[in-house]
């Protein structure tokens, strides 16, 4: 079972939390592979389109029979039951565009990783009161690594992870870690829907490790 201390530190190491979802099964299961090989451990696949959940559920059978020290949570958790559905399959972890305050005392009561969208200091004060530590910044690309270095001092205990706008190339990458930030997600411009429907997976490899070790560098040089 998931430990939400665990996951969360583990999410931190990493540095980058990926995430992806095609509605082709053997896609899902393949990009998976490709990020393992790479060296991922944390991944978030979206709940989005109405193969997710049955993917989802392939992807927990691959990863409990190849790779157990992965872990597999999901994101786009919209609604409560949603995150009861997916923590039933096997969710290691959960993200939300938003900030649910019933996703997060259900997350709590299960010790499990939360990670809310939040975009103000309403939001993110809300979030801290009910005990969470990691912040998904949502969406990244308006609030920009700027936003991080306002408001980091004010939040000294939380963890940021911006997603949506976050690049691959190593000066964009900088900016958001020289900003404070302790993880980034990242989408489209890692696993791009091109890649996947190109079942181009060792790009995806390569991509990913690539990334994986430029923030491994940049985590050193700035905390």
């Amino acid at each position: 079972m998931a430990d939400r201390q665990q996951v969360t530190a583990h999410i931190l190491q990493q540095g980058i939390l990926p995430l992806y979802f095609h509605a082709d099964e053997t896609i899902s299961r393949e990009v998976l592979r490709a990020i393992y090989r790479a060296g991922i451990r944390a991944v978030e696949y979206t709940n989005r389109g109405e193969a997710a959940f049955r993917n989802f559920q392939a992807l927990i059978a691959l990863r409990n029979q190849e790779m157990p020290d992965m872990w597999l949570g999901v994101g786009t958790i919209k609604q409560l039951r949603e995150a009861e559905q997916y923590v039933a399959a096997g969710a290691d972890f959960l993200v939300s565009p938003g900030y649910l305050a019933d996703v997060a005392t259900f997350a709590i009561q299960q010790n499990l990783l939360y990670a809310p969208g939040c975009m103000t200091p309403t939001e993110i004060m809300a979030a801290e009161n009910q005990g969470l530590q990691l912040i998904k910044l949502f969406p990244g690309s308006l609030l920009g690594p700027e936003f991080v270095s306002s408001i980091r001092d004010i939040f000294p205990k939380l963890k940021f992870m911006p997603t949506g706008g976050v690049d691959t190339t190593r000066e964009n990458l900088e900016r958001w870690f020289k900003a404070g930030v302790s993880a980034v997600g990242m989408g489209s411009k890692l696993i791009s829907k091109k890649l996947m429907e190109q079942r181009d997976y060792a790009t995806i490899e390569n991509l990913s490790r690539e990334v994986l070790q430029t923030i491994h560098e940049l985590k050193t040089a700035y905390t």
